[in-house]
């Protein structure tokens, strides 16, 4: 009798274990049956990777709903639109940001809400017409794009390096190195030659200085003597000529008042000219019989009957 007994408990606790099971999923569907629900369709211009059927729908971390469905737009295939029924009771408004998520370490992905001033109007989510939002690309969308293209620079940047490790270019690295440790050899061999030479800059610097600080001294003082001496010379010829300036145009003036005086003086002197030079011919004449009868007096005196003029 004992073992009857142990299966129909068994039996008892297995028919109460399904019948609590079914009554749960009853419970369940009535709950979500009698929730009513808002749609929206979310608009994606980047992949959603990781984004299925059924996976939650988040406003600030908290679950409201789940995804729908997820098709390509029509007028552009590389556009998804995902269609979202959130719970009624939420507020989604018109400047509300809708966003991918990462859902958990397996790559699945979740839509969240967020934002939404209370200023902002109800965005009105029918079933039958659900109004689109334009979702902005996530921090973890950026970060994939961002990483896709940093792996395929990485790839690129190995490639050039391998083609700039060539066996050619390795030969090419490997003579210039070794003239590189050539010329360091060199540079050591020569150091007293460089330390010397080093000292003669020194030396070579200290002499340009004290001929910088001698030619510095040198110009103030020939400032100074500009200050001292030249500057009053030029004060003085400024004055002078100060004074002049009122002589000149009392000159001017008169010259301009006696110009016709001036040019019938200057026609006299043009007819004193031919008088001027039978005088200089008399004069030159006179000067040669003088000379000669200095020398000859008797010859000259009664050598001839006239006086014989002597061009010089």
């Amino acid at each position: 009798m004992e073992p009857k007994a142990h299966h129909v408990i068994i039996g008892f606790f297995t028919l109460a274990a399904v019948i609590a099971a079914l009554l749960f999923a009853l419970w369940l569907g009535k709950s979500s049956t009698d929730t009513n629900w808002a749609y929206y369709r979310i608009g994606f211009d980047h992949p959603v990777g990781g984004l299925a059927k059924g996976n939650p729908v988040l406003y600030t971390g908290v679950p409201v709903g789940d995804v729908l469905d997820l098709t390509l737009a029509p007028d552009n295939p590389a556009h998804v639109r995902v269609l979202v029924r959130v719970n009624q009771d939420i507020p989604v408004r018109e400047n509300t940001r809708a966003g991918l998520v990462l859902a958990n370490i397996t790559g699945s992905m979740s839509i969240q809400f967020t934002g939404g001033t209370p200023d902002s109007p109800i965005l009105e989510g029918h079933k039958a017409n659900p109004p689109l939002i334009a979702a902005e690309p996530s921090a973890f969308s950026n970060l994939l794009t961002n990483g896709e293209a940093m792996l395929g620079k990485a790839e690129q940047l190995l490639e050039n390096a391998n083609r700039l490790m060539s066996e050619d270019n390795l030969s090419n690295i490997a003579e210039i190195l070794e003239n590189a440790r050539q010329a360091s050899e060199s540079l050591l061999a020569s150091r007293d030659e460089l330390e010397a030479l080093m000292t003669r800059f020194d030396e070579a610097g200290i002499r340009a200085e004290e001929a910088a600080i001698k030619v510095s001294a040198a110009a103030d003082r020939s400032r100074e003597v500009l200050d001292e001496r030249v500057e009053p010379v030029l004060l003085a010829m400024s004055r002078a000529l100060t004074t002049l300036q009122p002589t000149l145009d009392r000159l001017d003036t008169l010259t301009g008042d006696n110009e016709l005086a001036l040019d019938a003086g200057l026609q006299g002197l043009g007819e004193i000219t031919p008088a001027l030079r039978e005088l200089r011919s008399t004069l030159r004449n006179l000067n040669s019989f003088t000379r000669r009868l200095e020398q000859d007096p008797t010859g000259t005196l009664w050598g001839g009957t006239g006086i014989k003029e002597y061009e010089q």
